[in-house]
């Protein structure tokens, strides 16, 4: 069997299908790395809503896709930027996927950590974006997640310097029950972030996020690193405080990351392990064994599709991640949250369809080639 898949430059392929997926174990815990992924939200398709109405979000097929997850031995970095946070999923929708899914990980003994931010508001005095960071630690402390302080568009606008988020940062460390992590979030990811830290210049950035870091070592689980550089991510974690981890936010670096080097190794928290899950999994199983080549033989041929779907404007590469749910099975349609399903072009599907099936990625080949089919007849493409 064949289909015909297009290209950018209007003209159809031949493509001929994998027929088998890739064999993964299950359920084995990872001991050398932490890993996390942070996980999509299943939009509702039957709700009548808009673009920009609250989320519509199916919590079943939510869930289910978590324990996917779990399944596989991976943590879940929940109601983060995968999640569509500020892109679909406003703060009520993300509370409300934040119990839920906590509460499904106590239930199953998964593990799970929770994004905190300021989405609540849009702008504000330093008091009330403090106001808002403490109204979401509380709620993920009260759920039993840990917590991941996540970047703040409104504390982006209002900082006046480096010193006005070392005040809200090194209050909101104070005042968490456990270490938290930090989440650095580059402007590829949100645009509204641009000179986090207080600096355009990514060397005085890192200078006050480390300073923040110092001052409270012991509040300080990791930091979670989406910059897209991975050398200035090296050069971060070798500065960090022992004790204090790094995972790696990086979809474009990430095998070399986390199998590190003589002076250490990242951690992980990433959306590509989003669709990568199970075979993210199967390779740090063989990094629990000490080989280091093994791993890269296995994840390095993922990098492809992974810089594809992180591709500019990378802010949408939520779509790609939800369009492989949906060709692997894991939810019964390709809609999103916020119409974001129309965010990339058919030859963006095609070519992820393409690189994600050459992985074996899909558990039901034959599904997934049904799925693409069915899309490309949509937009008028007849096999």
């Amino acid at each position: 069997m064949t289909i015909q898949l297009p290209s950018a430059g209007g003209t159809l392929r031949t493509y001929e299908p994998r027929t088998e997926p890739l064999a993964v174990t299950t359920g084995t815990p990872l001991t050398s790395r932490t890993v996390f992924s942070a996980a999509h939200v299943v939009a509702d398709p039957f709700a009548d809503v808009s673009p920009d109405s609250p989320a519509a979000v199916d919590w079943d097929a939510t869930l289910a896709f978590r324990r996917h997850l779990w399944s596989h031995g991976l943590g879940v970095a929940e109601a983060m930027d995968t999640a569509q946070r500020g892109m679909g999923l406003d703060w009520a929708g993300a509370a409300e996927l934040i119990r839920r899914s906590a509460a499904e990980a106590k239930a199953v003994g998964g593990r799970i950590a929770c994004g905190v931010g300021t989405d609540q508001i849009t702008g504000g005095t330093l008091a009330e974006i403090r106001a808002a960071y403490e109204e979401q630690l509380a709620l993920v402390e009260e759920s039993g997640a840990q917590a991941i302080l996540m970047a703040s568009r409104a504390l982006a606008a209002t900082a006046a310097g480096p010193e006005d988020y070392l005040e809200i940062y090194g209050h909101l460390l104070r005042q968490a029950t456990e270490p938290v992590v930090l989440h650095w979030l580059g402007p590829m990811f949100d645009p509204a972030l641009e000179g986090y830290w207080g600096s355009t210049d990514l060397d005085a950035a890192t200078d006050v996020f480390l300073d923040v870091i110092a001052a409270h070592p012991d509040k300080v689980d990791g930091i979670k690193v989406s910059l897209l550089d991975a050398q200035r991510e090296i050069d971060l974690r070798r500065r960090l405080p022992q004790g204090v981890r790094c995972y790696t936010g990086d979809d474009f670096n990430y095998p070399e990351l986390i199998a590190g080097d003589a002076q250490g190794f990242s951690h992980a928290l990433l959306g590509i392990f989003d669709p990568l899950g199970p075979l993210a999994a199967q390779a740090v199983r063989i990094l629990d064994t000490g080989d280091t080549a093994g791993f890269r033989a296995l994840l390095d041929p993922t990098v492809e599709l992974s810089r594809h779907l992180f591709q500019t404007p990378t802010r949408f590469y939520k779509t790609g991640v939800v369009f492989l749910a949906w060709l692997a099975g894991h939810q019964a349609h390709f809609t999103m949250v916020g119409g974001l399903q129309s965010a990339r072009s058919l030859p963006h599907f095609a070519r992820a369809y393409e690189l994600a099936d050459g992985l074996g990625l899909f558990p039901d080949p034959k599904l997934a080639e049904e799925r693409m089919k069915t899309l490309l007849a949509l937009y008028g493409v007849s096999q």
